[in-house]
């Protein structure tokens, strides 16, 4: 082989691992930006998916708020029109209401949970929910797309707006299995192609 043969050789593999590289370094920056986003995982669900007795740390009523107070769920889980993820609210969107001059709780009950609330907000912390709805991590679930395809959350969820502290997902959750998943997609004549969900 000659030497210029020889160089031409080099320097492409050069540039293959190079952009290789490049590939892997982009990734890891990818990697480190959607760790560093606030998702429910990172930022607010923490380790406390499955605990033993699904008992949340502020025991919010989703049927005062939904019903009695009509806030739509997009207005807590912020992200679900655009993004993989729903969200979960940050401490400041409860403070939004109940910080103090505002909002006035009337039950006892309530107002140890408006101050369990201010408390996490005064130490600058997230507030540890507990994950209700979980698919398997090879699943992708991405709201937006239910969304944006007219799904109303209830159709998931159940009638989370006559719910008060969420402990287990409803029934008409169906476990989050697949084949719950391929029925919906059956019915609404949406594509039953694997990468729809696993990529």
């Amino acid at each position: 082989m000659g030497a210029t043969r020889k160089i031409g050789v080099a320097a492409a593999m050069v540039t293959v691992l190079a952009g290789g590289g490049l590939a892997f370094a982009q990734a890891g920056q990818e990697a480190d930006a959607e760790a560093q986003m606030p998702t429910p995982a990172a930022s607010s669900t923490g380790t406390n998916y499955g605990n033993d007795a699904g008992i949340q740390p502020i025991a919010f009523p989703h049927a005062i708020h939904a019903r009695d107070n009509q806030i739509d769920c997009a207005y807590c889980h912020f992200s679900a029109e655009r993004s993989v993820s729903a969200g979960i609210p940050p401490v400041s969107t409860c403070i939004g209401c109940h910080g103090p001059g505002k909002v006035q709780v009337q039950s006892e009950q309530g107002q140890e949970q408006v101050a369990m609330v201010l408390e996490y907000w005064n130490n600058e912390e997230t507030i540890p929910w507990v994950r209700i709805h979980k698919v398997a991590d090879h699943v992708k679930f991405p709201h937006m797309r239910h969304i944006n395809a007219g799904l109303d959350c209830t159709q998931c969820h159940g009638p989370v707006q006559e719910m008060g502290v969420l402990q287990q997902p409803d029934d008409a959750w169906g476990d989050g299995k697949m084949g719950w998943c391929i029925s919906c997609h059956v019915e609404n004549d949406a594509s039953r192609d694997c990468t729809v969900c696993h990529y």
